[in-house]
């Protein structure tokens, strides 16, 4: 059971710095993820994705392993809206179908539990 832990762990990091690389090669499709009430998008966006860079790198580093995983999960709740946003707002994601971007809804929640399990 360890060994697969360990490889989730390097698997959700290694998604973590892809996620956040994304955002600075794509920061348009962020930004439209965006919900109206949030202030700054764009710094938002580009700190989310340094965010979840930084993140994902520690969790991959023992020393501030447990430190990353709880960033993580404050991210993963904090990035709800942006999800929410996404899916009352389906015209504004087209190439997404709708049951994907319901999908996404409780994907938050286990990816706050994957993060959870190595806090």
């Amino acid at each position: 059971m360890e060994t697969v832990k360990l490889v989730l762990m390097y698997l959700l990091a290694l998604f973590m710095v892809a996620a956040g690389v994304n955002h600075f090669r794509n920061p348009r499709f962020y930004l439209r993820m965006m919900p109206p009430y949030l202030p700054w998008h764009g710094p938002l966006v580009f700190l989310s994705g340094v965010a979840e860079v930084l993140l994902g790198v520690g969790l991959a580093v023992p020393q501030t392993r447990q430190l990353a995983a709880w960033g993580l999960v404050a991210l993963f709740v904090a990035v709800f809206p942006a999800n929410l946003y996404m899916t009352m707002n389906p015209e504004r994601f087209k190439k997404i179908s709708r049951a994907l971007l319901w999908l996404r809804l409780p994907l938050q929640g286990v990816l706050i539990l994957w993060a959870w399990w190595y806090t």
